[in-house]
């Protein structure tokens, strides 16, 4: 058995993404974001995801940044429990 038997290959952040944790739910399709840079942020859900996946509070997703509005941002991936708890065994999340 090797030491990466129980690792998967996750989607990681293009050069616009980074991760963010949700800490705080807004209503109204927005959350409050804590990103990987320190910022703090309010996230959109777009509408592809408003029905099929459920973002809670304390969940790690990325985001991308507005280009013209940096304290904005779009979720555009919410990661499941166990891909959680393998980012944070690898060191991706410092936040």
């Amino acid at each position: 058995m090797s030491e990466n038997s129980g690792r998967r290959n996750l989607r990681m952040p293009d050069d616009s993404e980074q991760f963010a944790i949700v800490t705080e739910m807004l209503g109204k399709n927005r959350v409050r974001l804590r990103c990987n840079d320190g910022v703090e942020r309010m996230g959109r859900i777009p509408g592809r995801m408003r029905k099929r996946i459920w973002i809670r509070r304390d969940d790690i997703v990325l985001c991308e940044p507005w280009d013209w509005q940096d304290e904005k941002a779009d979720i555009e991936w919410r990661y499941d429990g166990s891909a959680q708890d393998q980012l944070r065994r690898e060191g991706h999340i410092n936040v």
